[in-house]
């Protein structure tokens, strides 16, 4: 009963907005990489060349997340008559694993091997300044991220925190929470090296080098668990789906909803699918006209509601499939 062809302009709009993010984020992060690994050499701070290696790692993600947003607005067709919008999960996961292989796991072992191994110090000037330039560029990409992030909870009025937490655009969420930890380990890349210079010891590095690999493997995680779920299949939360059933239960000829699936296809795409029992005097012509109307009633309340199959079911053959009496 569902529309597959095109997107609303919502979604275009949507997209459009999470493809800018990304962008800002990646060449901000692909400067900012070599700067780092500049200054990481001429310094000899194992924090800063791990702050390198967090930033190509970003880099890499945002090319993915890139890859996954142009491959999912592809239309549906005969061989993917759901559309592509999954396969932006597919790419999100790889993401996350880049930012554990690429940043995490080199950061930790740059650690282990100063802690253990020691280095040589050398001038931290052009690490400071360049910590100060990357502080200002991540700055205004987690800024980007944020304003696109909160304009969406604002515009389906639900808290920020919520939103961010549930949400199904994981390219957004990638770039906030990459952003954040870049931050985050510019102030311990930049600590580890106030700390190296006041003592003369390469511990305080290496202990830094160590936290921004734990910062980048939180992340890794939090990305990673996020797109399995939503590769596994998430329904539309409980209120949502409450709405569904009632607006369903308004349509004429509707008597009950027996069973109602929800599938988020993508961040601005859901299917429905619902096993409706009908009046037992409603015809064909009428039953026609109700299944009509309430997929424009779900799309007119709920926008993110992209498919809609409804299924004529009886009320008695449902309950005696799952073993009740069918004339309660």
């Amino acid at each position: 009963m569902a529309d597959t062809a095109g997107e609303t302009a919502a979604q275009r709009s949507g997209g459009g907005e999470s493809t800018f993010t990304v962008i800002v984020a990646a060449l901000a992060n692909l400067g900012i990489a070599l700067a780092k690994a500049v200054a990481g050499v001429i310094s000899g701070s194992s924090a800063m060349l791990s702050e390198a290696a967090h930033s190509v790692a970003d880099t890499v993600t945002e090319v993915l997340l890139l890859t996954a947003l142009k491959r999912s607005e592809r239309p549906a067709d005969e061989d993917h008559p759901l559309g592509y919008g999954p396969e932006r999960y597919i790419w999100a996961l790889l993401a996350a694993v880049a930012t554990f292989v690429g940043g995490a796991v080199f950061s930790l072992y740059d650690g282990v091997h100063t802690l253990l191994s020691g280095e040589e110090l050398g001038d931290p000037l052009a690490s400071y300044v360049v910590l100060a330039v990357a502080f200002l560029l991540e700055g205004f990409s987690l800024r980007t991220g944020l304003r696109q992030a909160r304009g969406e909870a604002a515009r389906l009025r639900v808290p920020f925190r919520r939103y961010f937490r549930r949400t199904a655009d994981t390219a957004v969420k990638a770039v906030v929470m990459e952003d954040s930890a870049a931050l985050a380990g510019l102030l311990l890349a930049a600590g580890g090296l106030l700390g190296g210079q006041l003592t003369g010891s390469g511990v305080w590095d290496g202990v830094a080098s160590l936290c921004i690999g734990a910062l980048l493997l939180y992340v890794a995680w939090v990305l990673g668990r996020s797109n399995v779920e939503l590769l596994i299949g998430r329904p539309l939360p409980r209120a949502t789906r409450e709405r569904i059933r009632a607006e369903l239960l308004a349509v004429e000829h509707i008597e009950a909803v027996l069973e109602l699936t929800t599938l988020v296809q993508g961040p601005r795409e859901a299917l429905v699918a619902a096993k409706v029992d009908f009046r037992d005097v409603s015809s064909a012509a009428q039953i026609e006209w109700a299944c009509e109307q309430a997929e424009q009633r779900l799309r007119e309340a709920l926008p993110v509601v992209s498919r809609v199959y409804l299924d004529p079911t009886p009320g008695f053959a449902q309950r005696r499939s799952e073993g009740l009496n069918p004339w309660p």
